[in-house]
């Protein structure tokens, strides 16, 4: 009995041992499949994004197309009226129209609501690393806060910008359009909109309430480092490697005057607060400040002795920051067209690049993104080193005050951007 029971045990192990072994090879002829099956869904993603990419260009060519037509009926009407004027009319004065029928008006010099106000300086020395947050899947080249809300944009190398919500650091939106790596971003005075500069010579408009790419501009013949907005919103100016720097009409989305004087790379742009001027920094050495309106030169600033790469106003609008490829960094006071401060942010024989600077709102301290993957924070009253920020593992690249001071922001090429706070 026991001989014949353990025959039949055998019998049904060899029996599940050959089940096993018919299941295994069952399974390993469904592995390609799910891998084909894998490779097709990724393939009709890509495909699903191409198309999406391709509405919205085919959508702002038919608006541009759209805005061309009625510019030509408008002209056409206003031909018409002319020629239907009676004579006398020919001595009244005539009005400068615009050129294009939707330009926006060149904006006026206010009053610059920072001039006599005073602001808190921030305890900088309590400043620590409260959250680090990982988003992209290359190094962030560039960061900005929104100018109402505690949202924070970033744009990376690996051609997407995206926004976070501060202090958890909760993705809200993120855009892909580039084709090439992405340089810079700011945001519109009113929080609705976003430009981003890119490597691939394109500037791009993107519109928060409609969720796409509200305009693409391709006027620069080379990569485009930086973009800033003016603050009544209509404007914004670009810098680019093509030596120039471009004014871009945010109504008629065209280039409205090319600024043309530098003979390198225009490395960083930057609009003097409530003013219809900027500032530009370049691989030529120099810090030039511009007018929109005459599209001149106002004045040219010497003394940095490599490329200027960074540059930046306070909230009053007489004091202008710029940082160079050697640590360098230099306070200019555009009243007295003199150097105030000189600064030095490699610490020691060798030397690093400053790549962005940024002033608290009170404008008595100034941040440094250095190359040495840390933050330096500099006073503008004596020009000492106040403190040092430590936590980034590869060189910052950009680094922006918080407007009410409470907080600081800063991206880095080891993929991170961090929340620096008291």
């Amino acid at each position: 009995f026991h001989r014949m029971h353990h025959r039949r045990v055998v019998q049904e192990k060899n029996q599940l041992l050959k089940d096993l072994k018919r299941l295994k090879s069952h399974y390993q002829s469904y592995d390609p499949a799910l891998k084909s099956l894998k490779y097709k869904y990724e393939t009709v993603m890509k495909e699903k994004m191409l198309l999406k990419l391709e509405r919205d260009k085919l959508k702002s060519k038919v608006e541009a197309l759209e805005q061309h037509i009625r510019s030509w009926e408008s002209l056409q009407t206003s031909f018409g009226e002319t020629q239907e004027q009676p004579k006398q009319q020919t001595n009244k004065p005539k009005q400068q129209k615009l050129k294009h029928s939707k330009d926006s008006p060149w904006p006026t010099d206010t009053m610059n609501p920072h001039l006599n106000a005073r602001y808190d300086i921030p305890l900088i020395d309590r400043f620590q690393l409260r959250k680090s947050y990982t988003g992209h899947k290359a190094a962030i080249s560039g960061v900005a806060i929104h100018p109402r809300k505690p949202i924070v944009a970033t744009v990376s190398d690996d051609m997407t910008w995206k926004l976070w919500a501060l202090p958890r650091g909760e993705l809200i939106m993120s855009g892909e359009g580039h084709k090439d790596w992405l340089s810079a971003c700011h945001f519109h005075p009113k929080g609705t909109l976003l430009g981003t500069a890119s490597g691939d010579g394109s500037i791009k408009i993107w519109d928060f309430m409609k969720a796409c790419c509200a305009g693409t501009l391709t006027d620069h013949g080379n990569v485009v480092w930086d973009v800033n907005f003016h603050d009544a919103g209509d404007f914004f100016v670009s810098a680019s490697m093509d030596h120039t720097a471009r004014l871009w009409d945010l109504n008629s989305m065209r280039c409205r005057s090319t600024f043309r004087g530098h003979v390198d790379s225009v490395n960083s742009v930057f609009f003097q607060p409530f003013s219809s001027n900027f500032v530009t920094g370049s691989a030529d050495k120099t810090v030039s400040l511009w007018d929109i309106r005459s599209g001149k030169c106002i004045q040219t600033f010497y003394g940095h002795g490599n490329a200027v790469a960074g540059t930046t106003f306070n909230l009053r609008g007489d004091t202008i920051a710029s940082c160079d490829a050697d640590g360098v960094v230099k306070v200019w006071d555009i009243r007295m067209v003199s150097e105030r401060l000189s600064l030095n942010s490699s610490r020691s024989n060798e030397r690093f690049s400053s790549n962005q600077v940024s002033f608290d709102s009170s404008g008595s301290l100034i941040a440094v993104a250095s190359d040495n993957s840390s933050i330096l924070i500099f006073s503008t009253e004596d020009g000492k080193l106040v403190s040092t920020l430590n936590g980034h593992e590869d060189g910052v690249q950009s680094v922006v005050f918080d407007p009410h001071g409470q907080y600081l922001v800063s991206s880095s090429s080891d993929q991170t951007f961090k929340l620096w706070a008291m």
